[in-house]
């Protein structure tokens, strides 16, 4: 038998550093960090987010000298046996608010019970856990201003510190845990950015140094590295917001101002599920949309293969490297929801098999935000303009050439009307698969049609 220990059951805090869980169960003596591969979730998983969450396994395995436990299977009964495995009288946690991972901990926390042994749970993967920000009447925000207000004169706690003297326990990582992580990394169709909290920070740093100064006027550039690309990090926890929060504190400009409300996106989206988790599979204001059923048009748009590049380059950058640049996000699901007339689940779908950074609560609802049936007070007539979009932010085409090689010989912004030059088609970029002005007002029209019945 291992040496008795606390366990810390990481999930989406896959560090070391500004750690309260961590803290709070070292307190308890020896710490036993496990992270339990939970076929529910890893299962139904594309090849690329199984490989990035390996990638960061192994990192943190590393961070925590070898000391990861890893085990395999339904948590509820994982974590109670590896409990009575080391003797453990506590789990400790972060605490869950996504409707899956909270249904998960309280049959965990249930089993736990059974045998004697605590949960406790400290602090959450955000700097503001959802649901603690309400507006004066108690009720929560549906609309990002007045809740990125509340949000900022909320605050949040300072870094919590690494414990000093940390003894970390030992227990055998279950061999088909093991195999899991191997296969992961060796099917991963992608080469993935380096992994685990060092990388992170490193990237941090960088960013700050260079592009935070920027990062207002830039960040909307996808032919500019003016993003801090810090996604998939925070996807699971591997640095955490209060983190990032703390450094830009002491910043001034624009750039800082502007990261913040970035972040403050991050965690809107999560109190909008915590309070509407039946929003993860439907319209959080459902507008009564006749949609069309994805066809041979969303196998085209999936492909990168739609005949308007910027869209094409987004879908192609997806597949090529699991990551997006948020502007493009928008203007390749505005395509989908309003040009092709698909429902946003098949987009929100297709981005979350391939994304390295795909936060359920940020995608669903940055779908839902496109499509005009989410957050947005007044969002039924956007429709994003691909080409126009395409020539304000990506002018010299610099994006489009690197991701759709069959237009790299056309220079500056020609990249984005091939149909206007001679060449435009030498290299077998394909033709236009619909027309937007004339799919524009089709959306149009479908959503006054919409209006008109309520």
């Amino acid at each position: 038998m291992a040496e008795a220990a606390s366990l810390l059951w990481l999930r989406r805090d896959l560090r070391r550093a500004d750690h309260p869980a961590l803290a709070a169960a070292a307190e308890a003596g020896r710490v036993l960090p496990v992270f339990v591969i939970d076929p529910t979730f890893f299962d139904d998983a594309g090849p690329v987010r199984k490989g990035w969450l390996a990638a960061t396994l192994e990192a943190l395995d590393e961070s925590f000298d070898g000391h990861l436990c890893l085990r395999h299977g339904d948590p509820a009964t994982v974590v109670p046996d590896l409990a009575r495995e080391v003797g453990a009288t506590q789990v400790h946690v972060s605490t869950e608010t996504e409707p899956g991972g909270a249904a998960r901990d309280g049959r965990v926390r249930a089993a736990l019970a059974d045998h004697g042994i605590d949960w406790v749970e400290t602090g959450s993967p955000y700097a503001v856990t959802p649901g603690r920000v309400l507006n004066r009447t108690g009720q929560p925000y549906r609309v990002f201003t007045p809740f990125s207000r509340a949000w900022q004169d909320h605050g949040w706690r300072a870094p919590a510190t690494e414990p000093s003297g940390l003894q970390l326990a030992t227990a055998p990582s279950h061999p088909d845990a093991r195999r899991l992580v191997e296969a992961a990394l060796a099917a991963c169709p992608i080469t993935l950015p380096p992994a685990g909290e060092r990388a992170a920070l490193e990237r941090w740093t960088e960013f700050l140094d260079d592009a935070l100064p920027g990062y207002d006027g830039h960040r909307d550039r996808p032919d500019l590295h003016g993003t801090s690309r810090l996604s998939p990090y925070l996807k699971f926890g591997v640095v955490h917001p209060r983190t990032l929060l703390a450094d830009l504190a002491g910043r001034a400009g624009k750039g800082a101002q502007r990261y913040v409300t970035e972040l403050a996106w991050r965690e809107f989206y999560a109190d909008v599920v915590h309070h509407n988790p039946d929003s993860l599979a439907r319209d959080l204001n459902p507008l009564g949309v006749d949609y069309d059923e994805p066809g041979e048009a969303f196998d085209a748009w999936r492909e990168g293969r739609t005949g308007y590049p910027i869209v094409d380059a987004g879908m192609r950058q997806l597949l090529a490297i699991g990551w997006m640049h948020n502007r493009v996000r928008m203007i390749t699901a505005s395509f989908l929801t309003k040009d092709l007339h698909a429902w946003w689940p098949a987009g929100a779908e297709h981005f979350l098999d391939h994304l390295i950074d795909g936060d359920l609560a940020s995608n669903t609802h940055g779908w839902q935000w496109t499509a005009g049936t989410g957050t947005d007070a007044a969002p039924y007539f956007r429709v994003f303009n691909p080409i126009t979009q395409a020539e304000k932010f990506d002018p010299d085409g610099a994006y489009v050439r690197r991701y759709v090689p069959e237009l790299r010989h056309l220079a500056g912004a020609a990249a984005h009307r091939p149909w206007e030059a001679a060449d435009g088609y030498a290299h077998g970029y394909p033709r236009r698969i619909i027309d937007h002005a004339a799919e524009r007002t089709e959306a149009l029209d479908r959503y006054q049609r919409a209006r008109n019945r309520t």
